[in-house]
């Protein structure tokens, strides 16, 4: 029995009966021979960690466009905190850990430069259907490694597809938005825990809002702390949580759920679309917009900016050449687009 057996005897000793146990995934699209340490999710953790999205994702915006503070959240950080919620989540229910970390580390991979705001603009000028979570699943199928993608399993890959629906339902109704495994769900569920609590630390930081404007019934239920706000929300999900019908339904208690709800619903409309930050992304949308257009009418500059990035094998797989602009776009980092744009239309000194 290698090491890597011994780990998957050790999940069907321990795993709750709701858990996805590493042995029992539906595979990758390519078959591959197994590795003799690692299990299949550990090995779908480390080829995101080591890829170049993931990588990139220290120089894209979360919420606010080229923080000069060091402590603002970035795409990355964000990233990390998702997944240190939902390791803690599923540790606590006896869920495969591993599996909640790859995905989680892997949900914004194809998110763009300049947050939301990017996303916004690639809607509007090359798809109304383009969304961060497709993105995210067409960097690891198609987009790294040369176009040969990572070839992750179906449940890494599927929990990265639905782990967001914009401002959809937290827990949603819709058994399709559902991930198929419960490690995805929380995902999720931990995403949203991360930003609420993150986005309104930066918002309070930058001066956008002042503490005293939190809603009352926010701070009052989940707490004023970053710490105590996310102590709440994770005990509250774990606990509240519970079988149905030989089934694990996430759940929170009424009171908790209502003051995420109402806090998401302040943020929204304070800080994200804020003037202060929206006028950020008014720039930052012009920006990409002219990029777009302009590598779509240059082959030469688009053949050289894909070489200069790796990802150059975009080109040789029958795709588009919108699509392969759209993947450029959302590919770059926020200091890439602004870097770009200088070079292609701010003029330079002839003497």
């Amino acid at each position: 029995m290698n090491i890597r057996e011994q780990f998957e005897k050790r999940e069907k000793n321990f795993m709750s009966p709701f858990g996805c146990q590493s042995a029992q995934t539906r595979g990758r699209e390519r078959k591959e021979a197994p590795c003799p340490i690692r299990t299949a999710f550990q090995v779908d953790r480390d080829r995101i960690v080591y890829s170049n999205a993931f990588r990139r994702l220290k120089h894209k915006t979360q919420v606010f466009l080229n923080p000069l503070g060091d402590e603002y959240r970035t795409r990355l950080t964000h990233t990390l905190e998702v997944s240190q919620i939902a390791r803690t989540i599923a540790r606590a229910m006896f869920l495969n850990e591993d599996l909640a970390e790859a995905i989680a580390l892997g949900h914004d991979l194809g998110h763009t430069p300049f947050g939301h705001g990017g996303e916004n603009v690639l809607q509007e000028i090359h798809s109304p259907e383009f969304s961060h979570p497709k993105q995210s699943l067409r960097v690891v199928d198609v987009i790294e490694n040369d176009g040969r993608g990572l070839n992750l399993t179906h449940e890494v890959r599927d929990g990265i597809i639905k782990h967001s629906k914009g401002y959809g339902k937290i827990l949603p109704d819709d058994p399709n938005e559902l991930a198929c495994t419960i490690e995805g769900r929380i995902v999720r569920i931990s995403d949203i825990m991360a930003y609420l609590n993150h986005d309104l630390d930066d918002a309070i930081r930058s001066g956008v809002i002042r503490q005293d404007q939190i809603p009352e019934v926010c701070t009052r239920i989940i707490g004023r702390t970053h710490q105590d706000r996310a102590t709440t929300m994770i005990r509250d999900l774990v606990f509240s949580s519970q079988a149905v019908d030989g089934e694990l339904r996430l759940a929170m208690s009424d009171e908790v759920f209502g003051a995420m709800t109402t806090l998401r619903a302040f943020l929204y409309k304070n800080v994200y679309r804020s003037a202060k930050v929206h006028k950020e992304f008014v720039k930052a949308k012009k920006i990409l917009s002219e990029l777009y257009f302009y590598l779509l009418d240059n082959e030469t500059a688009l053949e050289s900016e894909l070489a200069r990035m790796g990802i150059s094998g975009c080109l040789n797989n029958g795709q588009p050449r919108e699509q392969v602009v759209c993947d450029f776009i959302a590919s770059i980092t926020d200091r890439y687009a602004l870097g770009l744009y200088k070079k292609i239309f701010f003029p330079s000194p002839t003497v």
